[in-house]
Formats: structure tokens, sequence, C-alpha cells
């Protein structure tokens, strides 16, 4: 279809972050604040790079999400489309393209010459051209748009799968052979009155995707993950953590944490239901350890545009809390985790999307906390979870921060709202051992075994 044109680029270096930006501190008593436009960080943290948005993907509502990455390339998510990065030299990342491709909130994954982008607003059609829709009529479009990055420098949109309610984030997981993918599609609802989300909504949507005819995929399937509750309830899913080698995925659902069996890849079973009404308001996210023994799930208080890491709200809100997973399959909380950095009541800050780092014997992930920043944590004693790393820029008067950090062959990469991609490195003997390990592809939300 037309309007979904990829601008080439030149090669385009990175800007080097200077090596005196900011003030290092140790992370767990680091309590400065960086005036706006600084960089702190714990004295284990570099700064390597940032990459600064660029036209077409700078307007006042392009802002950074969600990345993939595969070989020497991060695909980053934008509001406006997205932008393929040659990383090979982490130091000086360069731009291969940029897709204006508008569509909230563009989350991405990609596999082989696919890539899958998530739309969560009605537009006028699946093509990149189309305008945004109003959600009344029939003919408004939300799903997944496909593209083929076979030619990284040019990528091309070859389908699209509408979704009831959108595709707010979604989750690859892999078929039982190559020639089968699935995305787990998550998204809120039911909005009244919409054409593309009706009630009830305590679904989510599998797409089957033929690797070989894209053109070809289709809903086919919607598990029901909970009893439908009232028309005005909100319900489905934010997002889907799948462990495929594990046969095992938790969904952070709107209400709720769910454990399921993804033995069949189209059959989801729930085990089990976790809530936390006390301190817990969006479940957003969720995050294995290797072994599958634990679970961390975030809570997106405020829904990412709250103040929520200042004095005045508890530590147990707006934060990650860790879960013990015994072998059957039992789901117990243990503990909560929130960066030890206070913020100043006008900065965006709540825990987000993280990874992550594959040190055999631990357990250590890093997530971005919007204007928080980028924080290192171990949770190998899951009682006791501690900040071993961090890095914050200053506040910014709008949305800003850090919405997407994962650890990526020896690199942190962090999508930054506003203010691009940047790069860091952590240098520290507990994290050290993560650089041995070298992956092909990763998409965060579904995890791989080291």
């Amino acid at each position: 279809m037309a309007g979904c044109g990829a601008n080439s680029e030149p090669p385009d270096s990175g800007t080097a972050a200077p090596s005196a930006a900011g003030s290092s501190a140790p992370a767990a008593s680091a309590s400065a604040q960086p005036d706006a436009g600084d960089v702190m960080h714990s004295a284990n943290v570099t700064h390597v790079a940032n990459m600064p948005p660029q036209p077409p993907l700078d307007g006042p509502q392009s802002w950074g999400t969600d990345l993939a990455f595969q070989g020497d390339h991060a695909f980053v998510g934008n509001y406006d489309g997205f932008t393929v990065f040659d990383i090979s030299d982490p130091a000086k990342p360069s731009v291969v393209s940029r897709v204006l491709c508008p569509g909230e909130q563009n989350d991405v994954s990609v596999t082989g010459n696919l890539l899958f982008l998530s739309v969560d607003t009605p537009r006028g059609g699946p093509a990149c051209d189309a305008a945004q829709g109003g959600g009344q009529e029939g003919g408004d479009w939300e799903g997944i748009r496909i593209f083929d990055v076979s030619d990284k420098a040019h990528p091309k949109f070859v389908s699209a799968v509408s979704t009831a309610c959108g595709s707010h984030t979604h989750t690859l997981v892999p078929g039982e052979n190559a020639e089968t993918v699935y995305l787990y599609v998550s998204s809120p609802g039911p909005e009244p009155g919409s054409a593309t989300c009706p009630a009830p909504h305590n679904v989510f949507s599998i797409v089957e995707v033929p690797v070989g005819n894209p053109a070809a995929a289709k809903v086919v399937a919607k598990p029901v993950i909970s009893e439908p509750g009232a028309e005005a309830e909100i319900g489905g899913c934010h997002d889907i953590t799948a462990y495929p080698e594990k046969d095992l995925a938790a969904a952070a659902c709107f209400g709720d944490g769910i454990l399921l069996d993804i033995s069949d890849r189209v059959k989801p079973k729930v085990l089990q239901h976790v809530s936390d009404e006390e301190n817990f308001s969006i479940w957003h996210s969720a995050t294995f350890n290797n072994d599958a023994t634990k679970l961390v799930f975030g809570d997106e208080l405020g829904g990412g545009s709250g103040a929520t890491c200042d004095r005045g709200t508890p530590r147990t809100k707006g934060a990650s809390a860790v879960y013990d997973l015994s072998a059957d399959r039992t789901l117990t909380r243990r503990a909560y985790f929130k960066i030890p950095r206070e913020q100043q009541p006008g900065e965006n800050c709540v825990a987000h999307n993280g990874n992550l780092l594959p040190i055999p014997g631990k357990d250590v992930m890093v997530q971005a906390w919007y204007q928080g920043g980028v924080s290192v944590w171990d949770f190998t004693d899951s009682a006791n979870p501690r900040e071993i790393g961090f890095f914050e820029r200053g506040p910014v008067s709008t949305l800003g921060g850090s919405w997407s950090a994962y650890y990526y062959n020896g690199h942190i990469y962090s999508s930054d709202i506003t203010k691009g991609l940047d790069v860091l490195r952590i240098d520290d003997p507990l994290t050290d051992p993560a650089g041995k390990a070298s992956l092909e592809e990763l998409n965060p939300q579904t995890q791989t075994s080291y």
C-alpha cells in the first residue's frame, strides 16, 4: 500500500557523550538532582552515545517507545514510525533508515525479515498515510502492521491485521517450526461507542503469521483470561512476556497479573491470578528470571505521566514486585523494588520496560523509569532487591525520560521519549560476565535462556 515510505539516510554518527557529563555517585546513596539538560550516573555506568530525534520523527509528540534488536541493528519505535540503527559500533550508532508511519504506540518486534508494529488508536486504514480515525465508524482500523525489513535501508509495508481494541503492545512467540510465528496482542478496553473496541474485553488476541507469506497473517484465537466485568470496566492486558522454552507466559493485565501455560501456543491456559489491590494500580509488564523460579511484575501507577517517585508516594507503589515461582507454578510475592533516588514532584516516574542481563547464577535486570532514568538492579535475593547502577537525565517540563531500557550484547540501549536513543555501558564485577553472551536477535518480551 502507498504512503509507508522509508527515508533512507546517509551514514550518521551518534554523538559520543562527554566523559565529564554528570556526576558519579554510589547508586544506593545518590540523592542530588541533575539540572535540566544534565545527566548523572553511578560510577560504574558510562554514557557512551546519544542519537537525538531527527526529521521526520521529531514532531511535538514523536515520542520514542520500545526497541528490538537483530544482529548489528536496533529498531526503535516512535509514535510517528520507527528508526533502524546500525549499532555495530555502539559508540557511534548510525541511522540506516527512518520510516514515517504514525500510530500509537508503535511497539516493535522483529524476526527474520519481518518487523511488527502495534497500533492502538483508530486510523482510517492500515496504510501509513491513513488519517487518524474517530473510533466511531466501521471503517476505522487498529491492530498490527507488518513490514519487510530484508533491506533495512528501505523497509516495506506488506500487510496488516485488525485486532480487537487495537494493539497497545504485542509479544512475538515462535511456532513449532520456523515457518510460523505468533503475536500475543495486548490492549485495554472496552471503549463505549467504539466500532473497534466493543464490550466486554476480557481477552487478548493471537495473530498467526506465516513467515513466508505475511499477507496471510490473521487472528486465530482470542483466549479468555478473566470473567467479563461490567461494561464500563477496563479489561484486557497491558503487556505479555513469554518464555517459550519454559512453556510459560506472564500477562500484566488491568487489575492483576496472570501466569499462563503456553505449551499449546494458540490455547493458553491460566495457571494463576495474582492481585495486589493495596499497592498495584496498573499491572504493566513482567520479567522471568533465567530459570523461571522468579517473576517481576511492574506497576505503572499514574499511567506513565504521573510523578510517583517523589517523597509523597510510598515505595511499594509505582514499583516492581518480585515473586518467587515454585515448581508447582505458584507465585508468592517476596518484595518490592523502587529506585532509591527521590524525584521532583513534576517528573513523571514509574516502573517501566526492562530485561535481564545474561549473568549465569545471578538475577539482575535493567529497567526504564521514565524521568527516573535507567536502573540496574539485583534481585538474586528475591526478598532484598537492590540497585547496583543508574543513569538519569535532568528533568524536562513535558512527558519524558526513558521508555525502554534493554541490555543487548554488552551495552544498554535506552529509548528516551524526547531525547532519542542513549547507549550506556556498565562496568562492574557483578555484571561483567554478561558481556560474554552474544545474541543474534532480541525481542525483550520474548525471553530466551542463557
